[in-house]
């Protein structure tokens, strides 16, 4: 089967990285999703393991839509009833990019009626009961050309389940993950992150420096499906585990909020890493590290509004001339929307990568080889 991969614009090369070194087959990547071929036991798998990823989708089908009429036989010619039970849940969301079928509730409204038309035909009944599990159908019509979905993962997989509350605007563990990524983090060197906020950010490192599988504490909607044996989540969870490191490290996350760090070591303790992670209170613009090699990834605030702007623009200012004291063999990686963020902060960056924190385009800043 085809299994697709959506993920925020930027980090796809990312998550093509992942499913390679999860030995997935003939991997492809496009705007916002990556695709590759596998198996049901893989479902199970790339849930489990995925760390950059928004979800797991089971491709269906894929053919021309360029009219109503079109959609609707190409969704019944669907083979629904491999996959839907009789009194399956089967809710439809989508989206279309440049293409002649434009209305999005009106697509839906198509590909609900024509999967009912074809289960009710295979089930031998005009009204489906819907109360069973959910098996979301997803559309994307992109180019006049139609594909049909399956979202095995239910809520996204940035949920990890180790956060219950957040500070302010919360930053998604899949783009934390990114980050710590993009940082080459791996381990071995201090990890340090001084504006914490919640912990996202060392949490997500300590999780790969343990290699620990983030969706190990959560669970998926697929593993209610009748027709995906459940054996393969446990065997998915064991080999997981199998291959998780125990080791010490140096991760190290500050805040200049009290109730954040708090909040912090409370969200590591529920990731199970509190082991491998320190919190403290600290302000970024006194930040000193004397070790000669390490990452240091954070997401400061950005002053969306006027007076947070200047606000902001006063602690790149602060944080930047911190950091000129750092030893030049640690890699930076600073996320901002802010248009002078290298201004305020004194220096260019050696590289910057476009990423989407939710809706705010942003750049990672990174500094160091």
């Amino acid at each position: 089967m085809i299994l697709t991969v959506p993920c925020l614009l930027g980090l796809e090369s990312l998550v093509a990285d992942e499913l390679r070194r999860l030995n997935m087959q003939n991997v492809r990547a496009e705007n916002g999703r990556v695709h590759c071929n596998g198996t049901a036991a893989d479902i199970a798998r790339l849930n489990i393991n995925l760390r950059c990823g928004a979800r797991v989708l089971m491709e269906l089908g894929s053919f021309p839509a360029a009219t109503f009429d079109q959609l609707f036989e190409g969704v019944r010619a669907l083979p629904w009833e491999d996959y839907i039970p009789r009194d399956g849940e089967f809710p439809v969301k989508g989206y279309s990019l440049n293409s002649t079928l434009h209305s999005v509730p009106a697509c839906q409204a198509i590909v609900k009626k024509a999967a009912a038309r074809r289960l009710g035909t295979a089930y031998g009944c005009e009204t489906l009961p819907e109360t069973g599990s959910r098996y979301q159908l997803q559309f994307a019509i992109i180019k006049d050309q139609a594909s049909l979905y399956l979202d095995t993962s239910g809520e996204g997989l940035y949920k990890r389940g180790y956060r219950a509350q957040n500070m302010g605007a919360p930053l998604r563990e899949t783009l934390a993950a990114a980050l710590v990524t993009l940082s080459r983090y791996r381990g071995k060197d201090p990890f340090c992150d001084p504006f914490c906020g919640s912990g996202t950010i060392p949490i997500e490192a300590a999780l790969i420096a343990k290699n620990r599988a983030p969706g190990l504490d959560r669970r998926f909607a697929a593993q209610r499906w009748k027709n995906l044996p459940s054996a393969i989540w446990s065997q998915a969870a064991d080999e997981a585990m199998d291959k998780e490191f125990h080791g010490r490290y140096d991760i190290w996350g500050g805040d200049i909020d009290p109730a954040a760090v708090e909040l912090a070591r409370h969200n590591a303790e529920l990731a199970g890493v509190e082991d491998c992670v320190r919190f403290e209170v600290a302000d970024a613009g006194q930040f000193h590290r004397d070790s000669e090699y390490g990452q240091l990834v954070c997401n400061p605030p950005y002053g969306e509004r006027l007076l947070e702007k200047q606000e902001a623009e006063a602690v790149y200012r602060s944080f930047g001339a911190a950091l000129r004291d750092l030893p030049p063999k640690w890699r930076v990686v600073v996320l901002s929307s802010h248009t002078e963020f290298e201004r305020c902060f004194g220096r260019p960056a050696d590289k910057k990568r476009k990423l989407y924190n939710g809706m705010i385009k942003c750049d990672a800043f990174l500094y160091g080889r």
